[in-house]
């Protein structure tokens, strides 16, 4: 009968569609003989495979690469997989693991072909639509000579059914795993027997084993010690069968008994991920490993509590991201992988216990590992990128140093937010993904990954589009205001400033405006200037109320930053004092009077602000101050006239009985490092000084410092001392001689008031007495 090529087991399909996996099975068992050889000879001319000719030779279509034949050693050609000819079979062996019908899933594992008893090479391709090899044929039967090794498949392993036939059920699964580690040690040393029996076990009381991490050990140790070709396949199923049904008993046990991830270890975890049924179970157990730093504490069905290291689990993941094709379970989970892994990174800069090092010192002895386990797990995430599709990424990080960062615990949050910038560029999808991930860890109150979980959020959250994330982050918003750590309040600031950006969002942030507030107080003044930055915005926005107590509080914390050294901190505190005197409340407007008053001579002073935009801001706040209190005259100057002298004349008569405050306010203001506002303060000083004539001590104060002024260091500033000395000078002459006239009338006026009697001592009564006649 004419020769035909072998399939690739089912055990290690790839295909996406793995819910119709089964449909497709029965499909082709239904299908006729000959219709089976259209649809195998009309899907190998699609993948450009080989296949057996009328003579029996192997075909390809020409200048075709034959996928999934791994390259073996000593072969020509580069790459994963030889170049090879048409007209020559990949294989001169038997062939490949053909699929039993007695059993789903089991397998027949001929030499040439790899599985996990040769664990150094890389697994068949899958067989799914685009790239088979072959389909079944019911019809077709095997060699004679390979009917024959079918026959004394470990199924049928003599000793193996002789043992099962005279175990006694309740026994059963201790005898059974017991004499299985017997047969992988020492004279007794028997894999097929062995194989036989845990594939037995396995197969009859799966659902209900009780010793799930001793039949891992007991499989890691068979593949460790098994030499036989011919049965190198015979624990695939059983391994596969038993993750399924028990996933996380079987990833804890297999991280606790080859931490390092040993050969063999590595060839299970590969065969576990690859395989459909398990892929998804495997990743979400591995997850929960990495994402405890340093251990990750857990129990398994045999009631063993021992910890298991995250590391370890960073160890299988890298040896899973050296298979030559992405496992489905990998797409997934990518966005919380990539995350665990980058949280690994900081927590290893800031955390590294003594087991840590003892382990990563065993794994250093296999060869080929970096002297750092931060900068193992740095190589694991851009092989966790590049396998993705994010090699740009990788590359753009590492082109502005982003990995050297991240390896540093003062700096790893700046990493972090490049890496966001970088991801956000390139899928949306993914930015969702991750998003919604961070706002979950953010939630559970995580110290730890505080600021770096909100660093890339808060870069993930500017990206395009429509923001589904910003609601989550909002309540974040009044937990992460009081944090101990000014950087993550900064952080927070800034991500409320992107979400300001979206119209749509500002309303919802009304709840905020108290907290935002109390943080004008802080001492940190990026802080501030990032909070007034967000008041701005929320202010401004005419469905945010403003009510009577947050108006004052507003009006009373933001006058002392009018005078903040950052011209813009200056602009933004004036601005949102305008948005407060339009918008509060009418039954606020009376207590908010007084802020109101104290604010005039401050906004004057910085009419003449050497930035043009703060002193445009002043003045157009400083005019909607003066018709808040309704001072129209005042207004009216302000609006015409642009000179000190003016404008503050008319300001002491409209507020006479404030001339005390106004000289405290003025004489700080003389002191101010800006020349133009320091100019101004004098001229204001030379025309609070007449009206002050007659009270002599506040009167020297105004002199004394206009006196000092004449000494400043600018030129304009002593120029406008000079011109006001001679007219406070004047003035205080002018005010002598009134002063001893007033003092004359009010003497008069008092003894007015006395009685008539007493005026004979005083020498007034002849004067009194002839006035009357």
């Amino acid at each position: 009968m004419t020769w035909r090529p072998p399939f690739t087991p089912r055990v290690v399909w790839l295909n996406d569609d793995s819910e119709d996996e089964d449909e497709e099975e029965k499909e082709v068992e239904a299908a006729p003989a000959s219709q089976h050889e259209e649809v195998q000879e009309h899907q190998l001319l699609q993948a450009g495979q080989w296949w057996a000719g009328p003579q029996g030779e192997w075909l390809q279509p020409a200048g075709t690469i034959p996928v999934g034949i791994p390259k073996e050693r000593g072969d020509e050609g580069t790459g994963l997989f030889p170049t090879l000819g048409s007209g020559h079979a990949p294989s001169t062996g038997t062939p490949s693991p053909i699929l039993r019908p007695g059993r789903r899933g089991s397998v027949s594992p001929p030499a040439p072909v790899t599985g996990l008893g040769c664990v150094l090479q890389p697994l068949p391709q899958p067989l799914s639509s685009a790239h088979a090899w072959s389909l079944p044929d019911p019809s077709w039967e095997l060699p004679e000579e390979e009917q024959k090794q079918e026959d004394t498949h470990v199924l049928h392993n003599p000793r193996a059914k002789l043992f099962w036939e005279t175990v006694h059920p309740k026994d059963c699964e201790g005898s059974t795993v017991e004499l299985a580690e017997a047969m992988t040690e020492g004279q007794s040393y028997d894999a097929e027997a062995g194989a036989a029996l845990l594939d037995m076990l396995v197969e009859s009381e799966v659902s209900t084993l009780k010793q799930v991490p001793r039949i891992v050990r007991c499989i890691h140790r068979w593949f460790m010690t098994n030499t036989d070709e011919s049965v190198e396949h015979s624990l695939d199923n059983t391994l596969v069968e038993l993750t399924d049904a028990h996933p996380h008993d079987v990833v804890v046990a297999l991280l606790r008994c080859a931490p390092s991830c040993d050969r063999a270890a590595a060839a299970m975890w590969r065969m576990m991920v690859t395989t459909s049924m398990t892929t998804k179970k495997v990743f979400r157990e591995l997850l929960c490993v990495l994402e405890d730093w340093p251990l990750h504490s857990t129990s398994t069905c045999d009631g063993d509590q021992q910890d298991v290291l995250a590391l370890a689990a960073t160890r299988a993941l890298w040896e899973i991201l050296q298979m030559p094709r992405c496992p489905r379970g990998l797409k997934v989970y990518f966005p919380r992988l990539l995350l665990a892994l980058l949280f690994q990174v900081v927590y290893s800069t800031e955390q590294m216990p003594d087991e840590v090092d003892t382990f990563w010192r065993e794994c250093q002895e296999e060869g080929g590992l970096p002297t750092s386990p931060s900068r193992f797990i740095v190589l694991t995430v851009k092989a966790l990128l590049c396998r993705l599709g994010y090699r740009l990424v990788a590359f753009e990080v590492e082109r502005k140093r982003g990995w050297d960062t991240l390896l540093h615990a003062e700096t790893h949050h700046c990493a972090m937010g490049l890496l966001a910038r970088e991801i956000r560029v390139v899928s949306r999808h993914l930015n969702a993904s991750v998003a919604s991930y961070l706002v979950e860890l953010l939630s559970r109150n995580e110290p730890r990954c505080e600021l770096p979980a909100m660093a890339f959020l808060v870069e993930i959250l500017a990206s395009p589009g429509p923001n589904v994330r910003a609601e989550s982050f909002l309540q974040l918003v009044p937990r992460y205001l009081q944090s101990n750590c000014s950087m993550t309040r900064s952080l927070l600031l800034k991500g409320l400033n992107v979400i300001c950006d979206t119209p749509w969002m500002v309303p919802k942030m009304r709840f905020l405006v108290q907290r935002l507030t109390d943080l004008l107080q802080d001492a940190d003044m990026d802080m501030v200037r990032m909070t007034l930055s967000v008041l701005r915005k929320v202010v401004r926005d005419p469905s945010v109320p403003i009510s009577t107590p947050i108006a004052l509080q507003l009006a009373e914390r933001l006058q002392p930053l009018f005078d903040n050294e950052s011209w813009y901190v200056r602009q933004l505190s004036v601005s949102i004092f305008k948005k407060v005197i339009e918008r509060v409340a009418n039954d606020g407007k009376k207590l908010l009077k007084t802020l109101v008053h104290q604010s005039l001579l401050p906004l004057i002073f910085h009419v003449f602000d050497e930035n043009k935009a703060v002193a445009a801001t002043c003045r157009d706040t400083l005019l909607q101050a003066t018709a808040f209190l309704k001072k129209e005259k005042l207004r009216q100057v302000v609006l015409r006239d642009q000179q000190t002298e003016a404008i503050g004349e008319c300001l002491l008569v409209e507020c006479r009985s404030r001339a005390a405050e106004y000289l405290g306010q003025s004489l700080t203001y003389v002191q101010s490092p800006q020349d133009s506002i320091r100019e101004a303060a004098i001229a204001f000083l030379g025309v609070l000084g007449q009206h002050m004539r007659a009270q002599p001590e506040k009167f020297q104060l105004v002199y004394d410092a206009v006196q000092h002024a004449t000494k400043d260091s600018s030129p304009y500033v002593q120029r406008q001392a000079l011109h006001t000395l001679p007219l406070l000078r004047a003035a205080a002459a002018n005010g002598s001689s009134r002063s001893r006239l007033q003092e004359l009338q009010s003497q008069l006026r008092q003894a007015w008031r006395r009685r008539r009697p007493s005026l004979w001592g005083n020498g007034w009564l002849c004067c009194w007495g002839s006035a009357q006649d």
